[in-house]
This record gives C-alpha cells, sequence and structure tokens, in this order.
C-alpha cells in the first residue's frame, strides 16, 4: 500500500516537473571571442567580413543561444529549415537597426512581423574540423542545400595589405556598417579571446557600468546631460555624447551596462573622447 501510494506521488510530482524541465535554460556555448586588430598583423593570413551590428547568437542545432546561454525565443517557423548542425552567428536585421533588433529579439512572446525582418548571418562552424578555411568551404557546401530565407553566410574574402584593408574599412563605414571581422585561414577552432578572430574599427569600444545620471545644462537642462559610468577596473568617468533626445529624455538606468566609443586612453587609464554607443545586450 506505501508502495503503491509512492509511486502514484512520484507520478505526479513529475506531471509537475516536466514543464520546467522541457523550459530548463541551455546551457552556455563556449565561443571564440575577437581581440581588436594590429597593424602589425599579416593581413595576408586571414579572411576579410562585414562586423555586423547585430548580437550574436549561437546555434545548437535545435536552438538559438545568446552568448550568455539565454535562448532567443524565435519563432517556430524561423529556424524550421536550419540544419541540425553547430553554428556561430549574428541576429541581424539591417544597418544602424540595433535598436529594432533588440526590441524584437528580447521578447518572450515572438512577434511575426519583426521576426521575418531578422536574419541569422553565420560565420563559423564551432564544432567543425580542420582550419577555419577548411570549415568555410563546408559551410559553402551546407548552405547551397539550405532553402531558408531567414539564414545567410558571411560573404569572406581576402586582402593583400593593410592598406587595402583600411581603403576596404574606410568604404563600408561610409555605408553605415561597423568595421570589418578578420578569422585566421590557418586557424583551428579554440574558444576564448584570441588573434584567431580581430575587430576592425576607426575606434575601440568597451562597456561600463551606470552609476549616476548627471543633469544636463543648456537646451539639455531638463534631461539627461552625461552618464557617470566605472569600468570593471574600477576606473571612473562621464560619457556626455552619443544620445539621442529619445535617450537624453529616458537614459540607461542605474546598474545597466553600456557600450561606449573612445579613441584611446589617457596617461591614467581613462578613455579619450567617450561616446555612448547602446546599452549591452545582456540576453
Amino acid at each position: 500500500m506505501i508502495k503503491s501510494r509512492f509511486l502514484v506521488f512520484s507520478l505526479i510530482l513529475s506531471l509537475f516537473l516536466l514543464p520546467s524541465l522541457l523550459l530548463a535554460k541551455p546551457s552556455k556555448p563556449d565561443l571564440l571571442l575577437a581581440k581588436v586588430y594590429r597593424d602589425n598583423i599579416d593581413i595576408s593570413q586571414y579572411w576579410v567580413s562585414e562586423k555586423y551590428d547585430g548580437v550574436r547568437a549561437y546555434w545548437n542545432g535545435k536552438q538559438l543561444i545568446s552568448r550568455q546561454g539565454h535562448p532567443y525565443y524565435a519563432p517556430k517557423w524561423f529556424t524550421a529549415d536550419f540544419p541540425n548542425v553547430a553554428l556561430d552567428g549574428e541576429l541581424w536585421i539591417a544597418r544602424n537597426r540595433f535598436e529594432k533588433l533588440i526590441s524584437t529579439v528580447r521578447k518572450k512572446s515572438p512577434i511575426d512581423d519583426e521576426w521575418r525582418q531578422v536574419r541569422y548571418m553565420v560565420f563559423e562552424l564551432p564544432q567543425g574540423e580542420g582550419t577555419f578555411s577548411t570549415r568555410l568551404s563546408r559551410l559553402k557546401n551546407l548552405f547551397l542545400s539550405l532553402k531558408s530565407p531567414y539564414i545567410k553566410l558571411i560573404k569572406q574574402y581576402r586582402v593583400k595589405s593593410h592598406a587595402l584593408l583600411m581603403k576596404d574599412l574606410d568604404d563600408i563605414i561610409k555605408k553605415d556598417a561597423e568595421g570589418l571581422m578578420l578569422h585566421r585561414a590557418d586557424a583551428l577552432y579554440h574558444t576564448g579571446r584570441r588573434d584567431d578572430l580581430l575587430k576592425v574599427k576607426r575606434y575601440q569600444d568597451a562597456e561600463a557600468r551606470v552609476i549616476k545620471h548627471l543633469q544636463g545644462k543648456g537646451k539639455y537642462h531638463d534631461v539627461l546631460g552625461a552618464l557617470l559610468v566605472e569600468t570593471a577596473e574600477g576606473k571612473r568617468f562621464k560619457i556626455g555624447s552619443g544620445f539621442s533626445d529619445e535617450e537624453r529624455k529616458h537614459p540607461p538606468a542605474i546598474g545597466a551596462l553600456v557600450t561606449y566609443k573612445f579613441f584611446g586612453k589617457t596617461v591614467n587609464g581613462i578613455p579619450r573622447f567617450a561616446s555612448f554607443l547602446r546599452v549591452r545586450n545582456v540576453m
């Protein structure tokens, strides 16, 4: 009798737990992260592609996952024809549409009309063997059989010199792109921050935590004038430019992590000409 009651109790408990098990958070993906390009690097050893201003997304063969290990709640039709192999890429709408993208992909109840604008831009085969050139060749073959309009392979090409790379960078920035990315052609797939993957920009960017809103002056007397932020190293400084009128009316919350751009640092380690870019996506 006791055994029967125990079995009934176990069955009822499992029915309650099953939904939470099915909705369990996926594991955080271990990814290759980019360093910043330096002009003493042999550019001929790298593949070049556009740096898309989207959000990093790992496809584990079943689900899109953020860099922090959170699921993106993409509609089933969006990923219906994705391959059952691991991919790395960016969810992206278009140049200068980052805020719209974030608004779309953060929703736990996806809106079909919004997701129809999104594309999954793929640049890596993280579980593939061989060099990046070999993995790229496999990706090209894989994409020949894909019919989905929502997944694209990012174009990769080669340049022979730093001067030609800088020309391409200037050309693409004029078209409102964020910059370029470099993948080392002979690199096996490794995780962590390495020279195998480099980002090329005319400026540097970093992140800091908002610790105070500073009142504006003049035409900004009744809205945000600047953010007082603090880096992970404990450096505090102000960010007073780069905000839209709407962002000054509704600034990033205290405690929010923001991305800013800058042009070098002072002798005290403070970023020069820091300018607001966006609130960091922490999904």
